[in-house]
């Protein structure tokens, strides 16, 4: 395949080349174009006030200075590159995209970026053992991403352009655990969280007042069917998302009232 891949953990993090290494070991025409450095929860911020400036360091890898993931994949897609690709691949995360993470996710928001493309794009991340509750979801300890990789490429023989509706993308969470000891897949919906933890305020050096974002949210829905269940079952966890975010359920109650 001819496959376009970003993530938002930035060009040369691990998760990134450990993936595009192994899909090319195994016969696949890789291109990436990631941000310059980390930006995640960037979510799909496209940068409409500045130029975007690209770095170019062979003609399968490129680096864009201080673009977010979706600048990415948009440039990419949109006149950048000539070539004609399949599906985008994003990640492999340094962290969980699990429930409400993927509100704000760079990593989800490049994979959408494709969806006007044949096959369903991925969003890929690496769960800890910890991954659903940690700060930021990123990860602590082993950092499987060979096991990642590997589930992505046998996922790559079975995409179909009719498994999902058009403009959906898969959310992929695996957790970090040898390949092995993996006990399978579940196809999932999302779960939630709790509201995050208070914001911690504190003092810069001069004595200005500075602020940091508190913790992620716990699960609070990881029920079975959820995509947090699946990692706490130690299986990889597949859940289809859409664009379109209008809350169908609730059209017609809204017309009676209004």
């Amino acid at each position: 395949m001819n496959i376009l891949m970003s993530n938002d953990d930035g060009f040369h993090a691990e998760g990134i080349q450990t993936l595009a290494r192994i899909l090319r070991e195994a016969g696949h025409r890789v291109t990436i174009i990631a941000p310059d450095r980390n930006r995640s929860a960037a979510s799909s911020c496209l940068t409409l006030t500045e130029p975007l400036r690209v770095q170019k360091f062979d003609e399968f890898n490129y680096a864009v200075t201080s673009g977010t993931p979706a600048d990415c994949v948009h440039l990419a897609l949109n006149g950048l590159l000539e070539n004609d690709f399949d599906l985008v691949i994003s990640g492999i995360n340094h962290g969980a995209n699990l429930g409400d993470d993927i509100i704000y996710s760079g990593t989800v928001a490049a994979a959408i970026e494709g969806r006007h493309l044949p096959l369903p794009c991925l969003a890929v991340s690496l769960v800890g053992k910890k991954g659903a509750d940690k700060h930021h979801g990123h990860l602590f300890g082993s950092n499987h991403f060979e096991t990642a990789s590997r589930v992505v490429l046998e996922l790559l023989p079975k995409l179909k352009p009719e498994m999902i509706t058009h403009r959906e993308v898969l959310n992929i969470n695996v957790p970090d655990l040898p390949y092995e000891a993996l006990k399978g897949t579940m196809i999932t919906r999302q779960g939630k969280r709790s509201q995050a933890a208070e914001i911690v305020k504190t003092e810069d050096p001069r004595g200005g007042t500075i602020y940091w974002l508190g913790a992620n949210g716990t699960a609070v829905d990881e029920i079975e069917g959820t995509d947090f269940y699946a990692i706490n079952q130690d299986c990889v966890s597949i859940t289809p998302l859409q664009v379109d975010m209008t809350a169908h359920h609730s059209l017609t109650d809204l017309q009676k009232i209004l």
